[in-house]
């Protein structure tokens, strides 16, 4: 990302008077209305380190990492870098590429499992190896690692094979990673297989699980997938998309916990309109305009059902758009916590400084499930300084939620307190790739975040009382 997209970071304003507001923001978004900057302390300053295992690091597929720095961290905090692309795991398979989405689940003996994305197609040089799979010729998945206390690999595995583009997807209360594919493939034209693609695969979080068997979870809908969030209250389970004409949706199962057992699928609609397009860019194509969003505005929404979720053609969202549903500039990142679901609309937003098709530097949405209200709560300046293109988002242990930049050049997790106020939390100093896959640990001690290329996973940890206003 050039530096005149980093320039400075403005939230939209508003008349606090004319919109609901989500507690405890009021006192945010009056500060917004009056044209100041939302911008946080967060944890201090970043600088570059080393990892602490950074001696093992000499004899990569990416040469000698052993005196680079992989990350800026606020003083105080460390990190130790693994499972590195190409490095043998415990199954005799090599570390697939691409690593994206991932989600952190209690295991034995005071361990973390990880169950972790790779986004590989038809023509990765590391795919995900094994069997069973899903299909003969694709080649992402999962991969399963076990970390001990001391954020060592104990042992890493695929755990799901066969599957195209694993993006990102979202963890479930009953302690499993749901993967989802973003894609929607007539395989014959990708693949040597007649295999449809575009689905959603559960993977159990297990230490000793190995390759599961793929079951494609057509009842949530054949559609270029991107996260899932699950409400632990009721066991729906929200979805993105990830398209510029992108819905949201929401899918109920069946029996609370059994996805595979079928369900039904819905996409969200704001009340009294018609195909709104949450996107707030002068983009035609969406009917968006700027400024008709604020940040803090509230707006109460319905659910319209789909009646062909799984369809022989891409036609899930044009079949929700038909009755009403809402429109938003693609669809990323989503995680449930504090009784909500956060989801993230990554090119939404006033019209990026380099953009030549309207696309934004990013919005984040909050889905209150209690009270059927969908909020603006966090929108990217046209620099993009601050806030470029998040993607990944998780709810931190603190109440902050972190995002994952996927923008060009200089990539930052970005921190967002419970005031608004937003701030940078790491920067990639290896690659300019993004980061994914932000997660914390189930003791709320270590933060687990991907480099997606060269595919390393980092564990973080460090002093998280610090102030961050």
């Amino acid at each position: 990302m050039s530096f005149s997209r980093r320039k400075f970071l403005t939230l939209a304003g508003v008349s606090a008077a004319s919109v609901t507001m989500v507690s405890p923001l009021e006192a945010f978004y009056t500060r917004v209305a009056r044209g100041q900057v939302a911008k946080g302390t967060g944890f201090g300053s970043l600088e570059p380190k080393l990892p602490v295992n950074a001696p093992e690091l000499t004899n990569t597929i990416y040469g000698d990492l052993s005196q680079k720095p992989l990350l800026e961290l606020p003083p105080g905090f460390n990190y130790r870098a693994f499972s590195i692309t190409g490095q043998m795991m415990s199954d005799g398979s090599l570390v697939p590429d691409r690593h994206d989405g991932m989600a952190a689940f209690p295991g034995p003996r005071n361990t973390t499992i990880l169950v972790r994305n790779h986004e590989s197609g038809t023509s990765s040089p590391y795919p995900v190896s094994g069997s069973p799979r899903y299909s003969a010729g694709a080649q992402g998945g999962t991969t399963t690692l076990v970390i001990g206390p001391n954020h060592e690999v104990i042992k890493h595995f695929a755990s799901l094979a066969g599957t195209i583009r694993n993006c990102a997807g979202g963890p479930t209360p009953w302690g499993s990673w749901i993967s989802c594919e973003e894609t929607f493939s007539v395989s014959t034209n990708v693949l040597t297989d007649d295999t449809k693609h575009g689905y959603n695969f559960e993977v159990v979080a297990d230490a000793n699980s190995g390759l599961v068997t793929p079951v494609p979870l057509k009842d949530m809908g054949r559609f270029s997938h991107e996260a899932v969030a699950v409400d632990p209250k009721t066991g729906y389970v929200y979805e993105t998309e990830d398209r510029g004409d992108s819905c949201f949706y929401r899918f109920v199962p069946k029996v609370n916990g059994k996805l595979a057992e079928g369900g039904s699928l819905w996409a969200l609609k704001i009340k009294g309109a018609e195909n709104f397009a949450l996107n707030t860019t002068n983009n035609p194509n969406l009917g968006g305009q700027l400024g008709r969003v604020q940040v803090g505005q509230t707006f109460d929404v319905e659910w319209v059902k789909i009646d062909q979720p799984d369809p022989e053609t891409d036609t899930v969202r044009k079949e929700a758009q038909s009755k009403g549903a809402a429109i938003f500039f693609r669809g990323e990142g989503a995680w449930y916590g504090n009784g909500l679901i956060y989801f993230v609309a990554t090119q939404a937003g006033p019209p990026a400084v380099d953009a030549t098709n309207g696309r934004g530097n990013g919005q984040v949405w909050i889905y209150d499930p209690g009270k059927e209200k969908l909020t603006l709560y966090v929108e990217a300046s046209s620099s993009g300084e601050l806030l470029d293109e998040p993607d990944n988002v998780t709810v931190t242990p603190f109440g902050d939620i972190f995002l994952c930049e996927d923008g060009g050049g200089v990539q930052y997790v970005v921190g967002v307190n419970t005031k608004g106020e937003l701030y940078q939390f790491a920067k990639n100093v290896v690659s300019d790739a993004e980061f994914a896959g932000g997660c914390f640990s189930p003791d709320g001690r270590t933060f687990f975040v991907n480099i997606y290329n060269p595919g390393i996973t980092c564990a973080i940890w460090g002093p998280w009382q610090r102030s961050r206003s």
